[in-house]
């Protein structure tokens, strides 16, 4: 096994915003999980989307300055996500697997660096509120129908979100993160599960979310998306819906545990 030492990327300063980044959105996952599983157990907190976390934070003490670094963090995460679909780091390759593989982690850093704009937005805002941090599905699905075949746009993004689902789905279930990774053997036999299960629960959510899109462009209607928060709120109205909840929270913070992993032991080789 590689000693962590000699890994080639220590002191590439793309490296480092590529761990940061990771690292941040952990955070974020960690307080959506967090908040999510504690009003599930009647402990108070919330269920709440990555920018109602992000809002809630600021309530912490010293929350101005982890939202700085959080802030600093998904830029860094845009910026490598937008490396590795150009430069093609992981390898996906050219058919077009690899270029719906690589598309989406395009469209992965346009999302991160949306969420990062929007944390800056909280830390410079009187009062340090942005407004409502609800409406984004539902916006970007009522500007999609806007445009020419607007619906078909509308299906179109819901058919890769489902699609983005299942490829986490498979990456969790089938443990494909493995060659990304270089934990030691007594790690992965703890830190292997937390990944599977929490990259299979943000798949299963994904899924919902794309669901979503696709009754919204079916109806015609752009309220009828939801990100997460609607996920949560449609598990909760479910039989035994509290427990759904419950699952699906600790699933999302054992995905942010898996990106914390990946910001100490994901392989990050920027090109030269």
């Amino acid at each position: 096994m590689t000693d962590r030492t000699t890994l080639p990327d220590r002191g590439n300063a793309l490296a480092l915003l590529a761990r940061w980044g990771y690292a941040a959105r952990g955070i974020v996952y960690l307080l959506v999980g967090g908040l999510a599983a504690l009003a599930a157990l009647g402990q108070g907190g919330e269920t709440t989307d990555s920018r109602g976390a992000l809002e809630r934070l600021m309530t912490a003490p010293w929350g101005d300055m982890l939202l700085g670094v959080i802030c600093v963090g998904l830029v860094g995460y845009a910026i490598w996500r937008c490396v590795q679909a150009i430069k093609d780091t992981d390898r996906h390759g050219n058919d077009a697997k690899g270029v719906a593989i690589r598309a989406g982690l395009l469209v992965s850093a346009v999302t991160h660096t949306l969420l990062a704009f929007f944390a800056a937005s909280l830390l410079f805002a009187p009062g340090g509120s942005a407004g409502d941090s609800g409406g984004g599905s539902e916006g970007l699905a009522g500007w999609l129908m806007q445009q020419p075949y607007g619906r078909w746009l509308t299906g179109a993004v819901g058919l890769a979100i489902i699609g983005a689902g299942v490829a986490h789905g498979i990456k969790g279930w089938k443990t494909k993160f493995h060659r990304h990774f270089d934990m030691p053997p007594r790690t992965q036999r703890w830190a292997y599960p937390i990944c599977r299960f929490g990259l299979v629960i943000r798949g299963l959510v994904f899924l919902l979310i794309g669901a979503f899109f696709l009754i919204a462009a079916y109806r015609m209607n752009p309220d009828q998306a939801g990100g997460l928060a609607e996920v949560f709120n449609t598990l909760r109205r479910q039989w035994f819906g509290q427990w759904l909840l419950a699952f699906v929270a600790f699933g999302l913070f054992a995905f942010g545990l898996y990106s914390l992993l990946e910001a100490v032991y994901r392989r990050v080789d920027p090109p030269s």
